[in-house]
């Protein structure tokens, strides 16, 4: 039995999720966790990366994260033949990865404001 073109279209969006968060985490913990950043090392880093994700489909994105994700791998692929400096592009790419996060989690944490009137009406 063939799979539908539902299913198959499904599984490459996937592909293409996991492919940008790990080209996403792997440029992240090469610039947290190299002791001695070099730009040579950036690009090297960048380009192996690219190598893996280019094997992929570029697919459309409509969710609002994994849109902003796509975006922050095309602008961290766009720094790797800027002129900046190699502390200038880590410190943006960290503020750029943390509001990403931080847009995340904003959707899975909420907190409950007043939780005590939230029973009041039980006693």
């Amino acid at each position: 039995m063939a799979a539908s073109q539902k299913a198959i279209d499904n599984v490459t969006r996937l592909r293409y999720i996991r492919a940008l968060e790990r080209f996403h985490k792997s440029i992240i913990s090469y610039l947290l966790n190299t002791p001695e950043l070099s730009k040579k090392g950036f690009h090297k880093k960048i380009e192996n990366a690219l190598k893996l994700l280019n094997r992929i489909d570029e697919i459309d994105l409509y969710k609002g994260e994994l849109k902003d994700l796509q975006n922050l791998v095309k602008k961290i692929a766009s720094l790797k033949d800027s002129d900046k400096e190699i502390e200038d592009i880590k410190e943006e790419i960290i503020y750029s990865s943390n509001q990403l996060d931080k847009n995340r989690n904003a959707k899975r944490y909420k907190k409950d404001k007043h939780i005590n009137s939230k029973y009041s009406d039980w006693e």
